[in-house]
């Protein structure tokens, strides 16, 4: 019963089967789900009786409190305990060990049991956070069904795949008060994360409530922090949650708080301002300053007595190193003590910041740049620059966790989000003969990809034959491509990326290329020069990961920075997609069904609201109302199914580029109103593809003909909308001219016509056009109407 862990790695293989095809509506999706359909359902009302084999504590007391409210949201029923013997209960739970929630990780025992059948349910765990985690599994399997709960005859047995499963909120570019925190932390809990990672300073904002140092809130927040019962009140309200925080105090980079209380601890004399603006800034504290460390060492024992978890974030990227190398004072100091760059003197400064954290008793965790190999390696790295920082992380003996890839500020789909796994991929490589074989087929180009925002995209890639090619983007390892169409004067090929899905598009004219990336959903032009024959650019070199190495990935976090997320939108950003990368930690790592996944997240995303009381439809309701200043709002909702918010971070460009990209540039447009993935363009994508393997009349055409005479009908309605919004009246129009455009192509696909080799390129030229980012958004219908067209060539 106990034995969990040993049981999960010792699954049959039938039982794999199950993980791999989902039959319930579950996210995390169990390691072991035994369903009986030909068994009766458990059925239930307002009585459970129940039975306790173990302590009955104060933390188990509010769990089964909080259960029987949130089957009352999700159902109708207020739920009421009835103390019962083991034989006739309704809720029979097994607890050997009732110990709370312990500040270690490597204590935490997650694993649970629970089996169903027409008589009770039997819930059996290790440890109370087992119980919790098994609570929100049969909270699941209750649904949201009115009136009514029926319960499958199932046997669930359970254990994360990851240790550590985070989510980083990021609470000081832009504030959120206590009751919105403490809903995401509601979520977290149904999704079964177990660290919220609480960003609390950066350049634009001072949050955490110092005695030792108060001008820090009193001079560099705005107004806006956390006071110490607060932040205590945050920290319980998780741990009964089973969710340890993670303060991170951002040193000695992204500073500009602290120089604006304190300009004596940093590295260049000022006068220092609050900041607004975003990016990196160049405000750092001086590690030659003795003074800094009595700082930190006085914060740290601040964050101790309110934070009992083990680890303390020290942030440590994105250091700008001017001021450092402007500074005599620290010029001399590095002489003296024989450091030879900036890195070294950081390497110091965080040697020195370690120290102070373990005679606190506080263990170390910080991004990418913290890596040292004078570093304890009970500290742990988490990665913001990928996969390949990962393996060198864990190939040096430090722990590491991964967030690329699951930064859910920047709209991506959520399938995107499901394919990225914390273990890095092994390098790509390719048989030295077989290449050799190839070299009269192969073609090597070198690119450049210019953003509006930040370096350009640099690389080359190779093509060997029709269907394989790999890429090298500078500073990253050689990977895979998929590849769609390569021909003497044009390639088609996709894969994921830091940035999100990219396929390039690309024409070679003599030793030119030319064209476009679609990154996310948006395009950055390129070009670039062929490669020398039978040249290709060295790889960056990966050592492939040892099954000792792998064992020091502990997992990964979400991340939700907060620069075009506010408390209006906040909801909408993170849910539902962050179940998804809570199952991708949770979950096994075979279970990779995409269309599973995305009804399942459905289903669970209408379930969360109900029960933890989640927003993310209400904000865009709510969003769209205060656009349009209209009870009616039912136009501007059609409209916003054809549209997309730019992927990845062509936001934040757009503003770069457009505005001040600061605090100061509104978050109240249409595009702060849509979801991240637009799931009925989704759908009508999913339709579109069976279809046009079979484009007869019938059910799906009907119904992709259905969908698109809806959208070209909302114009009239939309059109005495948008008298409030009249910058909105230029997309509107492209938006409507897509709509006909697919209409045409959809009948002309239906009824076998051809399209000539001009009306193709006319028709092709015309929707590259209108693939541009238009007021941060993407007509995204545009995929769709370019999936007809394509599909006429491959007849």
């Amino acid at each position: 019963m106990f034995r969990l862990l040993v049981l999960i790695v010792g699954l049959t293989v039938s039982l794999l089967a199950t993980a791999n095809t989902p039959s319930l509506s579950l996210m995390p999706y169990p390691q072991q789900l035994v369903l009986s359909t030909d068994q009766p359902s458990l059925q239930l009302g307002r009585d459970w009786r129940l039975a306790v084999n173990g302590t009955v504590t104060p933390e188990l007391k509010a769990a089964l409190k909080r259960f029987a409210q949130r089957t009352h949201k999700q159902t109708g029923i207020p739920v009421r305990w009835k103390k019962s013997t083991a034989a006739k209960a309704t809720l029979v739970i097994n607890l050997k060990d009732s110990r709370s929630m312990s500040p270690r990780i490597s204590e935490w025992d997650e694993s649970y049991e629970l089996v169903i059948n027409q008589q009770q349910i039997q819930l059996s765990a290790n440890q109370h956070l087992g119980v919790l985690r098994a609570m929100e599994t049969l909270l699941q399997l209750i649904g949201s069904a009115e009136k009514s709960i029926q319960l499958p005859n199932v046997s669930i047995r359970d254990v994360p795949r990851f240790q550590w499963r985070g989510l980083l909120l990021d609470t000081s570019r832009h504030f959120f008060p206590v009751d919105t925190i403490k809903r995401q932390i509601d979520a977290m809990a149904a999704a079964k994360y177990n660290i919220f990672h609480w960003h609390l300073t950066d350049d634009q904002g001072w949050r955490f409530e110092s005695k030792r140092y108060p001008k820090l809130q009193a001079l560099a927040s705005d107004g806006q922090y956390y006071t110490r019962k607060q932040m205590r009140e945050v920290v319980a309200y998780a741990q009964a949650r089973g969710i340890q925080v993670l303060p991170e105090i951002d040193v000695p980079g992204h500073a500009s708080a602290v120089a604006v209380a304190y300009p004596e601890l940093m590295s260049a004399p000022g006068p220092y301002a609050m900041e607004y603006r975003w990016g990196v800034h160049k405000p750092t504290l001086n590690p030659a300053n003795e003074n800094v460390y009595v700082f930190i060492d006085a914060l740290v024992a601040e964050v101790k007595a309110l934070f009992p978890f083990e680890y303390v974030h020290i942030g440590g990227d994105e250091v700008d190193p001017e001021h450092w190398e402007n500074n005599a004072d620290i010029q001399d100091f590095m002489r003296t003590n024989k450091l030879k760059d900036s890195h070294a003197l950081q390497a110091y400064f965080n040697q020195r910041v370690q120290q102070i954290l373990q005679k606190h008793q506080r263990k170390m965790i910080g991004w990418d740049e913290i890596q040292h190999k004078n570093l304890p390696k009970d500290i742990v790295i988490q990665s913001w620059r990928g996969p390949d920082a990962v393996s060198e992380s864990v190939a040096a003996g430090f722990q590491a966790i991964l967030s690329t890839g699951y930064y859910l500020d920047q709209p991506q789909s959520a399938a995107y989000h499901y394919r990225n796994d914390p273990v890095p991929p092994p390098p790509y490589t390719h048989n030295a003969l077989t290449l050799s074989s190839q070299q009269d087929a192969l073609s090597s180009w070198s690119f450049v990809m210019p953003r509006k925002r930040g370096n350009p995209v640099t690389g080359s890639f190779t093509l060997m034959n029709a269907q394989e090619g790999f890429i090298d983007f500078t500073g990253k390892s050689r990977r895979a491509v998929v590849v769609q169409k390569s021909e003497k004067d044009a390639a088609i090929f996709s894969l994921d990326t830091w940035m999100g899905p990219v396929e390039f598009r690309v024409k070679f004219s003599g030793d030119e290329l030319q064209g476009i990336a679609i990154v996310g959903n948006a395009p950055y032009a390129l070009s670039g020069k062929k490669n020398a024959p039978k040249t290709i650019v060295k790889s960056e070199k990966v050592t492939p990961l040892s099954a000792q190495s792998q064992r020091l990935i502990l997992g990964g976090e979400a991340a939700l920075w907060a620069e075009i997320v506010d408390e209006q939108s906040i909801d909408l950003r993170l849910w539902p997609r962050a179940f998804i990368v809570a199952e991708r930690l949770w979950s096994a790592q075979e279970l990779q069904d995409e269309n599973s996944m995305y009804q399942r997240m459905n289903a669970i995303a209408a379930w969360a609201e109900k029960s933890t009381g989640l927003l993310n439809r209400q904000q865009t309701e709510r969003a769209l109302q205060r656009l349009f200043g209209s009870k009616d709002i039912q136009p501007a909702a059609v409209f916003i199914e054809l549209l997309e918010p730019a992927y990845y971070y062509h936001r934040q460009h757009e503003k770069s580029a457009n505005e001040s990209y600061s605090k100061a540039d509104p978050l109240n447009r249409l595009v702060d109103a849509l979801p991240a993935e637009n799931d009925s363009l989704r759908q009508f994508n999913q339709r579109l593809a069976r279809w046009l393997a079979n484009p007869v009349a019938g059910e799906d055409y009907s119904a992709l003909h259905a969908q698109l005479q809806r959208w070209s009908d909302n114009r009239t309605a939309l059109a005495l909308l948008l008298k409030e919004q009249p910058s909105l009246n230029s997309l509107a129009e492209k938006t409507q001219g897509i709509v006909e455009l697919t209409q045409m192509l959809l009948d002309k696909r239906l009824h076998q016509q051809s399209l000539t080799p001009i009306e193709q390129k006319t028709l092709e030229k015309q929707l590259s056009n209108n693939l541009q980012i238009e007021q941060e958004m993407i007509v995204a219908l545009i995929f769709s109407a370019e999936k007809i067209l394509n599909s006429f060539t491959r007849r």
